[in-house]
């Protein structure tokens, strides 16, 4: 008998993802668990892409508006999420599609993968460290000890460089080590992922931006503000967060806040890319491919059967562009 089917749609942040699955799921009687790790939070909508409920289609979704702002996310907590959100659909003989583009939260939820353990001393006294001489300084450490960690984390993310010496200390192995291989916990696990070329991605990536700031993303933020978005650890590092906040401050004008989002949210969506294409595993489908429902339907139905009482159906749709 067959394992039952888990879907996951990956790719690079603006490719379409979130309409992707919301056709796959309605094609198959799916549900879609979110692997955005900052779509978990209530309230960041806009500066997140965040699908409403109507373009949800009335397609259930999982792990959405979770958490407040104050609150931390680390990836092994949100592996725990939706892990539990996949395995309630498969006992319900439900399609789980997973929906993402951080490709360490993807493979941490698909994969087998353990995270190594903390200290809290050790945690204790680097996020001393990098408060007194800022991710910087942590950052070219870990260049000096761990090469590879330090080529896949930006210098200015501070919570996983530290999370990444902590390993470093704490096990006396390289942090990439700790890394998990290319196995599923999933035995029916199948990877899509969204093919979009460069320069088409940064015009969308370009459109999506000013369509957030033309929506309301500076709003958003200053409500989040009062909400203590910045007593969190995690959500305000979310992309345009900190340079809509800059701009609240008086650090920055809105052009420059918008210009700064989309050139750091082309450079996250590059290392998306880069980061998914390590893996053998993907499928990877034209994103504005006219049958590209039909094409995603195919490779599934060529990969797995899904779970017992689902039946799968020609799709006729196509995906719209949205990530």
């Amino acid at each position: 008998m067959a394992a039952p089917l888990v879907v996951a749609v990956v790719g690079p942040t603006a490719a379409g993802k979130s309409d992707l699955s919301v056709a796959l799921c309605k094609e198959l009687g799916g549900e879609v668990v979110n692997a955005d790790a900052y779509q978990v939070y209530r309230g960041m909508d806009i500066g997140t892409a965040k699908i409403t409920p109507a373009e949800r289609a009335g397609v259930p979704h999982h792990l959405l508006d979770v958490l407040d702002v104050t609150a931390t996310a680390t990836v092994a907590e949100f592996q725990q999420l939706a892990r539990s959100a996949i395995d309630d659909c498969l006992r319900r003989q439900v399609v789980p599609v997973l929906a993402g583009g951080s490709a360490l939260y993807v493979r941490a939820i698909l994969d087998d993968f353990e995270f190594p353990g903390t200290d809290p001393a050790v945690r204790e006294r680097l996020e001393a460290e990098l408060a007194e001489h800022g991710s910087g300084a942590l950052h070219r450490r870990l260049a000096e000890v761990d090469p590879p960690a330090a080529a896949q984390i930006l210098p200015s993310n501070g919570r996983r460089i530290v999370r990444a010496l902590e390993v470093v200390e704490i096990t006396g192995a390289p942090y990439a080590a700790t890394l998990p291989a290319h196995t599923y916990v999933y035995p029916g696990a199948v990877q899509l992922g969204l093919d979009v070329p460069r320069p088409e991605l940064d015009e969308r990536i370009g459109r999506r931006v000013d369509r957030m700031f033309e929506q309301g993303f500076v709003d958003e933020v200053r409500a989040l503000l009062g909400q203590g978005l910045l007593d969190g650890r995690t959500a305000n590092r979310a992309l345009g967060y900190p340079q809509v906040i800059a701009l609240l401050r008086g650090e920055l004008t809105e052009q420059q806040a918008r210009e700064q989002t989309a050139q750091a949210t082309r450079r996250f969506a590059r290392r998306q890319d880069s980061w998914f294409r390590k893996d053998p595993r993907i499928t990877w489908l034209r994103y504005d491919a006219p049958d590209l429902v039909d094409q995603a339907i195919g490779v599934l139905r060529g990969n797995r059967t899904p779970a017992a009482g689902v039946d799968v159906v020609d799709g006729s749709g196509r995906a719209d562009a949205r990530g």
